[in-house]
């Protein structure tokens, strides 16, 4: 299976149901909150390692990963995991007006509505892992107002003056519709600044050949001075 084909509804099923588990902690993310939190980092202002985000995925800060019964459930997980990351990744880059926010919907009064309050607490957990990168986009005049609705429904705390915001569902619902018409600016703003996770080191003096002049100054050629393999005792 390759890493850039998207999951199947049997596959996501699979992961749901792992994620559901009490293999996880019981604050892993479900998979509306995956997809909020993989969506922060796919379209943020720098590339992070799965190294870094995947612990965070499980919710066990101490055990570090869940208790997979085997290798072979590890890799399938993990896999199933980088997938997804994959898919939303693939989809702002080939069709971003494809891309849409997993969010629940609840039946209030007769009416669907969207909750998309899980989906946000993920995006604002991907956004933690860069606090101070995102300061530019909350200090933008077009972007920052773009962040409040995830600051609103995502956040672990807000200004109690702020609880007015989101003291129905029908405000939420509003929210959240305002949430997903602001993510293609927000991806915008990041596509030109995003970084690359890797970082380039400059070589600030020219490389020195093999056989010139040691720069130690000693005489020697470069390959029997400083440039001489080390000899093991």
């Amino acid at each position: 299976m390759h890493l850039d084909e998207p999951l199947s509804d049997k596959e996501f099923n699979e992961l749901d149901k792992f994620l559901m588990s009490d293999k996880v902690g019981d604050d892993g993310m479900t998979m509306d909150a995956l997809h909020g939190f993989l969506t922060a980092i796919a379209l943020g202002p720098e590339m992070i390692p799965m190294a870094e985000w995947l612990p965070l995925v499980w919710g066990l800060p101490e055990e570090g990963e869940p208790k997979f019964k085997n290798e072979k459930e590890m890799q399938r997980v993990t896999s199933l995991v980088a997938r997804f990351m994959n898919e939303i990744q693939i989809t702002f880059e080939v069709a971003p007006q494809e891309y849409e926010p997993l969010f629940c919907v609840m039946e209030q009064n007769g009416k669907e509505l969207i909750d998309g309050e899980t989906w946000a607490w993920g995006f604002w957990e991907g956004m933690q892992l860069r606090e101070e990168a995102w300061e530019a986009a909350w200090e933008s005049e077009e972007i920052g107002p773009l962040l409040q609705p995830i600051y609103l429904l995502g956040a672990e705390e807000i200004e109690e003056s702020e609880l007015k915001f989101v003291d129905t569902p029908e405000k939420c619902h509003e929210l959240a519709l305002t949430l997903e018409a602001s993510i293609p600016a927000i991806r915008r703003f990041w596509a030109p600044l995003r970084k690359s996770g890797v970082t380039t080191v400059k070589r600030e003096a020219p490389k020195v050949g093999r056989n010139d002049p040691c720069p130690c100054g000693s005489g020697k050629k470069y390959k029997v001075c400083c440039g001489a393999e080390p000899t093991l005792h």
